[in-house]
């Protein structure tokens, strides 16, 4: 039998004592408050269409919002733009040129006059209702565009302090140059090679900071999980894939499609070809999808942890266990300090490692050497 470690037997006694407690609660206090934790987690993890920073319940039971309305963008026989404050934070429906929308879960959708959302009979909760194009600027979209003005802002002074100072770096630069270093040093350059490692640093350099930022973004206050969005660890993992498979070489396409080179006549390549070539063809789709699916499962677990450990310290609500959560919900926000930096560097260092492989370039000694030519 495996023994509990010190860590666990807390957490085993913190969930005993926080049962006992919430099963003393009064009648007139809710008790279902692992569902409304539930709910208040898959919140935060979704994007929004406005940017609510906190909410607060009045003495009359009213929930107020306070935060900021962000612009709604949709395509319905037409462009319909206006303020997402329509919505009540969901509460409401928005009239816009004779047309009715609901925001329901995160999505809007076309309903009628009442608000009325149809359902997929065979899968019960599935919303039919029509779905206009939505360009809207969500709260991710928001937390992406100022992260891109930062490292513009960001990087762009310490070139001006690069020029100024005779390529020292000053100010906040000091912190950042020895990272642009690190990465060019031991990750471009090994991995790539002194030839082309060059033409590559530009992207490794944007994605590792702009991976970083957005992580330690999701850490503060703000809580924007704009990297547990699989939409856009699917947009930054296209891109490494395109990147890859534009930038590939004769040899690296060559590799794919005849990994045995001329190591064996060609007849008897036939058979093991049907297995090779199409599992190379599928590592094309695999190198990619183990990018966006690590960056979102790590992210995405770290805020659930999070916001769980959070949440237990309301259904507790003992002199041990509140505080025991609190103390590991602390401990877990340093730990994703540290998986924040993590994932990118491992998002860099593998697109280093493909990039490296569509760069293969093979020694073809098909002529003689010069000095033995008049022999």
């Amino acid at each position: 039998m495996r023994k509990l470690s010190f860590l666990q037997l807390l957490v085993l006694i913190a969930l005993f004592l926080g049962i006992s407690a919430s099963a003393k609660e009064k009648e007139g206090e809710p008790t279902d408050k692992k569902t409304e934790i539930k709910e208040y987690i898959q919140h935060h993890l979704q994007d929004s269409h406005d940017f609510n920073l906190y909410s607060y319940t009045d003495d009359s039971g009213e929930v107020h919002h306070v935060g900021l309305p962000l612009p709604v963008i949709l395509w319905d026989n037409g462009l319909k733009v206006f303020s997402s404050s329509k919505f009540h934070h969901g509460e409401t429906l928005a009239e816009v040129d004779g047309n009715h929308y609901k925001l329901y879960h995160s999505k809007i959708y076309k309903t009628d006059a009442q608000g009325t959302i149809n359902y997929d009979e065979a899968h019960g909760d599935h919303p039919i209702n029509e779905q206009p194009l939505d360009f809207s600027i969500t709260k991710s979209v928001i937390m992406i565009l100022l992260t891109g003005l930062l490292m513009l802002w960001l990087f762009s002074s310490l070139a001006k302090s690069y020029a100024k100072n005779g390529l020292v770096a000053t100010g906040a630069g000091r912190f950042f140059e020895p990272i642009v270093l690190y990465i060019r040093d031991d990750i471009a350059r090994p991995n790539i090679g002194e030839k082309k490692y060059k033409k590559y640093m530009p992207y490794l350099l944007t994605i590792f900071f702009f991976i970083w930022f957005l992580n330690i973004f999701g850490l503060t206050p703000l809580g924007v999980n704009v990297t547990g969005n699989i939409a856009v660890t699917v947009a930054l993992a296209l891109l490494t894939f395109l990147l890859t498979n534009f930038t590939g070489t004769k040899d690296y396409w060559k590799h794919l499609f005849d990994p045995l080179g001329d190591t064996m006549p060609w007849y008897a390549k036939i058979p093991l070809y049907i297995i090779l070539v199409p599992i190379e063809l599928l590592g094309l789709i695999i190198k990619p999808f183990s990018l966006l699916i690590r960056l979102y499962a790590n992210m995405q677990a770290g805020h659930i942890v999070l916001m769980s450990l959070i949440g237990l310290m309301f259904i507790f609500k003992s002199w041990l266990g509140s505080p025991l959560s609190f103390g590991l919900a602390f401990a877990i926000s340093l730990i994703e300090v540290l998986v924040a930096l993590l994932q990118a560097y491992i998002f860099t260092m593998l697109s280093a490692l493909y990039f490296g492989f569509a760069s293969e370039e093979h020694d073809h000694d098909h002529e003689e050497e010069p000095e033995l030519a008049h022999l």
